[in-house]
């Protein structure tokens, strides 16, 4: 996480660092960024940066769990959108990620080039437990949870987590190999399928 220092710094000068970050996470892989890069672009010095983080990994950490706060506001409305339906809800955040739009979104372009570049990277660092338990805290009173054999938290939480396991491998999938959308969408769609017909009550109420 970032030092109280950087926190206190004025948001201009905050904006410039973060900027100049993913500049340099979206320009090469994560392995091959360079501290160095970010100090130069954002005009500040070596030293200033460890006062404000102890090296890239936090940096990317403290990015990551920006970018989550933002995607989880996104998760919300699309998921009002969809009508309380959290499996139609992971098609269209799919489709929001991975379908080039003259104006698409700048965060989640940035995201997808993060990801074209760093092929091996575990989804969870994106997607992880902790953002899952935060996001269904967020979003419990807009799930329609009416065709649920069970409806209580713990149950619930298992289904989001299998659909935001889908959906993130699916991101991923294809940020790598775009050319391959259609093909990477069908495999969700029939993912969410298996998972909606295991969570869902049959006629009557009853299993």
């Amino acid at each position: 996480m970032s030092s109280e220092t950087f926190l206190r710094l004025p948001e201009e000068k905050r904006r410039r660092i973060l900027d100049a970050a993913w500049e340099e996470f979206t320009r090469v892989s994560f392995s091959d960024a360079s501290i160095n890069q970010i100090v130069q672009r954002s005009g500040i010095s070596r030293g200033s940066f460890y006062q404000y983080f102890r090296d890239k990994e936090e940096l990317m950490a403290y990015l990551m769990e920006q970018g989550w706060a933002y995607l989880m506001r996104g998760y919300q409305a699309n998921l009002k959108a969809a009508g309380g339906d959290i499996f139609a809800l992971q098609e269209m955040c799919f489709d929001q990620f991975c379908v080039q739009q003259e104006n698409a979104d700048p965060v989640l372009e940035r995201f997808m080039r993060f990801l074209r570049i760093n092929p091996g990277l575990d989804s969870q660092k994106i997607l992880g437990d902790r953002g899952k338990c935060m996001l269904l805290e967020i979003i419990w009173e807009d799930i329609d949870r009416s065709r649920f054999h069970r409806q209580d938290r713990e149950f619930v939480s298992q289904v989001l987590a299998l659909c935001l396991i889908s959906l993130a491998g699916a991101i991923v999938d294809c940020a790598i190999h775009f050319e391959k959308y259609s093909e990477y969408r069908e495999e969700l769609k029939l993912r969410l399928e298996i998972i909606r017909r295991g969570s869902e009550r049959f006629e009557g109420g009853n299993l």
